[in-house]
């Protein structure tokens, strides 16, 4: 039978799993308008058994409508599809019957399984070179040929003289052998342990094993043999219970029980086949169990083992096909699906349908063979018709207009006859009944509904419940074929998702893992190393995060603050503690469940005996170094542009200042010693900036990080004594506080005049040129500046 579309889907999915947009698959609408587009719609024809599919009835989407599996619903080893069809109509116009075929693609969901976990087998120590015994195969329920496909190893130590020899049979059927590959020699060892092993050929794959004890002893060497390996019969659908369907023989050259041989089904026959069918386990003959019910042609497989009296038997397999054949001759059988909405054999459609509109769609069966199967089918009547869709189906549609006022209610008989001898024929009765156009809008209980769920909600999945009233009788905006003079109202709904911990948080520094890094550490120093930062995409409570060290930390050298990252060392360090430490950390969330990310930290720690301070960096080389030096370039054009503008401004604001503080020219300060020079003052000795001893300013969002251990501890360029403190106030800018993820902080401090103001005109020319001058030496200081700032 010929398909318009296929899809494939893997078995398993969840209803409602999407599968195909069918008209955008077959280009239905391309050369539609859009008001005819809107027209459009989709209908699946019901068909006896479960509903496994939905199609959309606007869009003509495709959907799963339950959960597939495919050895519930497919033969092994054979494709697995189901063929369903959807009617196409526009407005109640009918525009053709389309016919998808699904494929189901097995999932690897079973293992191989081999009938039981242990045999025993035995050789002869005289055997020779090339013996072989046979033990059983392993069967996989899947029903893909990947999924389902078997291969063999055997596992043994090097110096066994065992190999394992698997062949396929004509049916596909692995057999298994042990071959003896060397003599044995029983009084050295008399017994060997080996395991086969059984792959599927999945992905990933599964596997099961089976151990093989191998005593040395006399053994059975031949395999029963059928006398066909395909025996085919057919039987009629009256055949007699009493009477053997088929009688299956075997041979074994071998005696004793050795050559006794025994029937019975193979793992390989469905259980479908073998409730049918049963097996004399002596005899070979195979029989019905009950009599037939249904008189359709069916065709059943059936797998016999033939297995000898060795311990463990030898067997072979022989397929038996059985062909049941109906004599008889049947009336044809009538199926009636209706478009619209039914119900009690009652079809519902509206008074202004269009003629030619698709009303049912009708199956004919006939399960006979020959003449006796061929159906001709026909409908008399003034207002419908039955028009020809191929072999044994048909569509019912609209023949002329209809009026409710005149006649609301028609009767239609669908006659149905074959070509045998006497013929035989069959009828179907259905009811139509007319139903008024919708002429009042209908009513929303609310102008706005508001609902609130939570997110990951499964398909399906409730929200709301949406309140509307319509005081029209009958249908009212029921059919679509009412879509041009149809009445509605449209609500706005609300819909409000909230937050679920369903996303793990993840480090983004250290943005690889493991992240490598080398420390120096310094005598009192900061104890502070680096900073670990995670994200999370959740929001609230399930985005707060908390970090902790899971290993790697047995000498209790290291602290990390759970809420800001921070690592530091617990206490000062000495020799006896430089060395390589592998850290791991986790970074948890505090939603429920509580989801987390771990990494890992391989951190080289050097301990200096000197007591200077140095920042502490990861040595890295970052591409964005060339960052830094064109940031050193903008700062040397930046001074040398600076330099003439603040001359010449300096210069007239001197000038104007002179006029009016000659007075003070004259005074004297024995820390501040000025010259008076023809356009400037000159102070010695000259503004510095340096890094004192003062606490750093409250850093916000960073709870629990000790401020003690971010304090510098080294000064730079500090004037001797106190002398200073009566003319420059030194304050530290808390806007200058620098952090990188080493966890290295620095004070910029800047110098604000204090009771010199005779000197004012200078420190304004100068100032300029040393916060130039600081930025430039700060930078210098910052050569992973860039790298640091990526990792944030």
């Amino acid at each position: 039978m010929g398909v318009d579309l296929t899809y494939y889907i893997e078995e398993g999915r969840s209803p409602g799993t999407y599968i195909g947009d069918i008209p955008a698959d077959m280009h239905l609408l391309e050369s539609m308008s859009l008001e005819n587009r809107r027209l459009i719609t989709f209908s699946q024809l019901l068909s006896d058994g479960p509903k496994l599919f939905r199609v959309s009835k606007k869009t003509g989407k495709l959907y799963t409508a339950q959960m597939l599996d495919a050895e519930h619903l497919c033969s092994y080893n054979k494709e697995c599809f189901k063929i369903i069809k959807i009617a196409v109509r526009q407005a109640h116009i009918f525009m053709k019957i389309v016919k998808i075929k699904v494929v189901l693609k097995d999932v690897n969901d079973h293992q191989p399984e081999f009938p039981v976990k242990q045999i025993n087998i035995e050789f002869e120590e005289n055997d020779g070179k090339g013996t072989r015994v046979s033990i059983p195969n392993s069967i996989d329920r899947d029903v893909g040929s990947l999924n389902s496909q078997i291969t063999y190893q055997l596992k043994k130590n090097k110096d066994e003289p065992f190999t394992l020899a698997v062949s396929k049979t004509v049916h596909g059927m692995a057999e298994l052998s042990i071959i003896l590959g060397d003599s044995l020699d029983r009084e050295v060892k008399d017994s060997y342990d080996i395991q086969v092993i059984a792959k599927d050929g999945g992905s990933p794959p599964k596997q099961s094993i089976l151990d093989v004890h191998i005593s040395v002893t006399d053994v059975n060497d031949n395999t029963p043999v059928f006398t066909q390996n395909v025996y085919n019969v057919s039987i009629s659908y009256e055949h007699d219970v009493s009477i053997p369907v088929a009688v299956l023989s075997a041979r074994d050259l071998d005696s004793g029980p050795n050559g006794k041989i025994s029937y019975h089904f193979s793992s390989k026959t469905s259980d479908r086949t073998r409730n049918r069918f049963r097996i004399e386990k002596a005899t070979g003959k195979v029989f019905l169990q009950k009599p037939f019910t249904s008189q359709q042609k069916q065709i059943y497989e059936l797998y016999v083992k033939a297995s000898d009296g060795a311990s463990p038997p030898a067997s072979s397999i022989a397929q038996l096909l059985v062909n049941v054949i109906s004599e008889q001759n049947n009336a044809p059988t009538i199926d009636v699906n209706f478009v619209s909405a039914s119900m009690d054999n009652t079809a519902a459609i509206s008074e202004n349908v269009a003629v030619g509109s698709f009303i049912a769609y009708v199956m004919v069966t006939d399960p006979d063979f020959g003449p006796n199967g061929e159906v001709s089918c026909r409908l008399h009547h003034d207002k419908f018709q039955l028009q020809s869709l191929g072999k044994n189906e048909w569509k019912v549609t609209v023949k002329k207009p209809l009026d409710r006022e005149t006649e609301d209610h028609h009767d239609v008989i669908i006659h149905c006859q074959d070509k045998g001898t006497p013929a035989l024929h069959s009828e179907s009765k259905f009811s139509i009944k007319v139903m008024d156009v919708n002429d009042v809008q209908p009513q929303f209980s609310k102008e706005t509904f508001k609902f609130w769920i939570n997110e990951n909600l499964k398909s399906k999945s409730p929200v709301g419940v949406i309140n509307a009233t319509d005081p029209d009788l009958g249908p009212g905006g029921f059919g679509e074929g009412q879509r041009r003079s149809s009445l509605n109202r449209t609500v706005n709904v609300i819909v409000e998702v909230r937050d679920e911990n369903d996303n793990a948080p993840y480090f983004t520094f250290p943005n690889v893992n493991p992240f490598t890094m080398a420390v120096v550490y310094y005598p009192h120093n900061t104890r502070n190393i680096t900073v670990l930062r995670a994200l999370d995409r959740d929001s609230r409570q399930n985005a707060f995060l908390k970090y902790e060290i899971t290993a790697g930390n047995d000498k209790q050298l290291f602290i990390l603050n759970h809420y800001t990252g921070l690592l530091s060392f617990s206490r000062e360090m000495n020799q006896h503690d430089a060395g390589s430490y592998y850290l791991q950390f986790i970074v948890k969330d505090s939603g429920n469940p509580i989801l987390s990310a771990t990494t890992n930290l391989s951190l080289v720690l050097t301990v200096s005996n000197k007591s200077s301070e140095t920042l502490t960096a990861v040595h890295v080389q970052s591409k964005e170094t060339i960052h830094m030096y064109l940031l050193i370039v903008i700062v040397l054009v930046a001074v040398t542009l600076s330099v003439p503008i603040t001359a010449t401004i300096s210069i007239c604001f001197i000038r104007h200042r002179n006029k009016r503080q000659i007075p003070l020219r004259n005074r004297e300060n024995t820390l501040c010693k000025c010259s008076n020079e023809p356009t400037h003052y000159m102070c010695s000795p000259p503004l510095v900036t340096y890094w004192p001893d003062v606490p750093p300013p409250p850093i916000t969002g960073a709870p629990g990080i000790d401020r003690d251990a971010l304090q510098p501890r080294s000064r730079r360029g500090i004037y001797p004594g106190d002398e200073l403190d009566n003319k420059l106030n030194c304050t530290a800018s808390g806007n200058m506080l620098q952090t990188s993820p080493e966890g290295i902080y620095q004070v910029g401090v800047s110098l604000t005049p204090y009771n010199c103001k005779e000197f004012s005109p200078l420190i304004w020319i100068v100032k300029p040129f040393i916060c130039v001058i600081t930025s430039f030496v700060w930078v210098i200081k910052q050569p992973n500046r860039a790298y640091m700032n990526k990792l944030k």
